[in-house]
């Protein structure tokens, strides 16, 4: 367990146009208020965002770039896209931040851009914006999600519709980027464990779910929908790409489907053992849809109000 083990990220949510900064360490429940509000420029279409730990600045990709603003909303750095991007296919660039704030990784879908026949991840000063480190992917995506691993890694999950998942770990140092791919292209990467000795994954076709050893991959265990008590045939039930660690020891399962007879769509939370795959029983989440569980890793979990901010909840 390293130093930032126990230091969750802020929580960032674009809310009528603005990127907002909630921190999940306060110990508030209900509606959570932002600690910072960061404006983009005008003009810029936001894709992806983050934001600093002390809440100096904010960063954010458009189709373009990537871009640092302050809390009073002056441009600090941009950093554009390398090429001409020709296609406009539904691709978004993603970012994350590294757990000690240093770096900023950035996916770009440059083969869906129409920049190159592939795509690229970059490491960039979160500083300056100068770029520190880039590899070419072989993947061909719509988007990218950032996991930031405690022990300094990242992990980027590439969606490519129908062609599946691919997940990456990576680090940077003295001007290169150690790519780690994972063997597998129908896994998405759901949550990391808190203590970031394991991860979880979704089966792309939503048949199961695995628990992994970090950083290798080795499963732990598998669940999948019959495990649950459903039929996947007469139920229509998949395990959604959605939940998480509620805890160290607590999984967030989400389990989607349709009834046959009256062809109304439904969705469950489900407490699972984490080390043992015992699944504990269901929980109501206030969840608005299948997608609006976000766990925090210490027992609570983030929903979403009507006016775009998170809630925070628990169990009890």
């Amino acid at each position: 367990m390293t130093e930032n083990a126990h230091v969750r990220p802020l929580t960032v949510r674009l809310v009528d146009g603005v990127i907002c900064a909630y921190d999940p360490a306060a110990p508030e429940l209900g509606v959570l208020a932002p600690v910072a509000r960061f404006r983009p420029r005008d003009g810029d279409d936001v894709c992806d965002r983050a934001v600093a730990r002390d809440l100096s600045r904010a960063y954010y990709t458009t189709l373009d770039a990537a871009v640092c603003v302050a809390a009073d909303g002056s441009e600090l750095w941009r950093s554009a896209i390398a090429g001409e991007r020709t296609e406009e296919l539904g691709h978004r660039p993603g970012c994350g931040l590294t757990a000690d704030g240093r770096q900023l990784w950035l996916y770009q879908p440059d083969a869906m851009a129409g920049r190159a026949g592939h795509d690229h991840w970059t490491v960039l000063d979160a500083d300056t914006g100068a770029l520190l480190a880039q590899t070419a992917l072989d993947t061909v995506g719509h988007g990218g999600e950032h996991f930031t691993h405690p022990g300094g890694e990242v992990l980027l999950d590439v969606g490519e519709g129908q062609d599946g998942t691919t997940v990456f770990r990576g680090t940077a140092a003295d001007g290169a980027l150690d790519l780690r791919p994972y063997p597998w292209s129908d896994r998405c990467l759901i949550g990391l464990s808190p203590d970031g000795k394991h991860f979880l994954t979704v089966d792309h076709g939503q048949a199961d779910l695995v628990v992994h050893a970090h950083p290798g991959g080795e499963a732990e265990f598998t669940l999948t929908v019959d495990d649950f008590g459903y039929d996947s045939a007469e139920w229509e039930a998949v395990v959604e790409w959605s939940g998480g660690y509620l805890d160290p020891d607590t999984l967030a399962v989400v389990l989607y489907g349709e009834d046959e007879e009256t062809e109304q769509e439904w969705f469950r939370s489900y407490r699972v053992d984490a080390h043992t795959g015992r699944i504990l029983g269901e929980f109501d989440s206030h969840a608005a849809d299948c997608y609006d569980l976000r766990p925090l890793g210490d027992g609570s979990w983030l929903t979403t109000d009507a006016s775009g901010h998170p809630v925070r909840r628990t169990l009890h």
